[in-house]
């Protein structure tokens, strides 16, 4: 298994101590590796949704344009 040095704030720090307080995680590493494990999982959710999501179409970005200038000026109002 990697080892891995992370320098992080101290508030940050100290909200990982508060999680492992819980019960839930037995360390900051076990914390940490749920983390990512969870971030992975949502990679791969919206990588799916996009692939499920149809064929993909090309931007139209004068279209697109017109469509924020029309949503700015609606928020004017």
């Amino acid at each position: 298994m990697a080892t891995l040095n992370v320098s992080m704030p101290d508030e940050l720090m100290v909200f990982i101590e508060s999680r492992i307080s819980t019960g839930e995680y037995q360390s900051a590493s076990d914390y940490l590796r749920d983390l990512i494990r969870h971030d992975r999982e949502e990679i791969d959710r919206l990588l799916l949704e996009g692939v499920e999501s149809g064929k993909a179409m090309p931007l139209d970005m004068a279209a697109l344009q017109k469509k924020a200038e029309a949503l700015l000026k609606e928020r004017e109002k």
